[in-house]
């Protein structure tokens, strides 16, 4: 549903138009004011949820978290309840990055640029100050998921195995480079499709890059 036109000159008001668009102008604002929207709504949920089941709950104002997003921090006020049951959806209780500000990172990387060519452009584009340290968490995680994927079981066998390849930038020793990615699918009895391994070429020939 589009915005109305009143509303988006209410928002407008009184603005410098070449400040909107900057880190801590109104998208910001609207990110965050949006934010803690939906949070109030999910501890509403939350209460309406325990009183049908005939528990006595209720708000206990609220608690602050700094938040990390893709193009700014937020300060968002986190709405409390007094059995302390409540864990919100859009940003748990432990999480100190918004949806989305992980994937960014991993994209960066994915896209061969080092952990401090990482930081450098989160700094340089969106004035964020990110600790190498936290975005090599972010990365390493990635790791740990293929490396669970990569020693996840197969089926014993597949009627049909397809095989392909991809061109991709890859950074290998300190360059990237466009390499060819070559994939195994195998398609089970009833239709369903499995990638079955994955492998990066090298001047010597086919190098196991994440295969099963």
């Amino acid at each position: 549903m589009a915005i109305r036109k009143d509303t988006l000159d209410q928002l407008l008001d009184g603005r410098d138009p070449k400040e909107v668009f900057n880190k801590d102008g109104l998208f910001g604002e609207l990110k965050k004011a949006l934010a803690e929207r939906v949070l109030n709504a999910e501890i509403d949920d939350h209460l309406d949820g325990e009183a049908a089941e005939g528990r006595r709950n209720h708000r206990n104002g609220y608690s602050r978290k700094k938040v990390i997003t893709e193009t700014s921090k937020l300060d968002i006020r986190i709405p409390r309840d007094r059995e302390g049951t409540f864990d919100p959806k859009l940003i748990a209780r432990y999480q100190r990055r918004f949806p989305g500000f992980d994937d960014k990172i991993v994209s960066m990387y994915a896209r061969g640029m080092t952990v401090r060519e990482i930081q450098s452009h989160l700094l340089e584009i969106y004035g964020l100050e990110v600790s190498p340290d936290l975005i090599s968490t972010v990365t390493d995680a990635v790791l740990e998921t293929v490396g669970e994927w990569q020693n996840r079981p197969l089926e014993a066998s597949y009627p049909l195995v397809f095989f392909d390849a991809l061109r991709v930038k890859i950074r290998d020793e300190g360059l990237v480079r466009n390499k060819a990615v070559y994939i195994a699918l195998g398609v089970q009895a009833d239709g369903t499709k499995d990638i079955l391994g994955l492998w990066i070429e090298n001047t010597e020939g086919a190098k196991s890059g994440c295969a099963s």
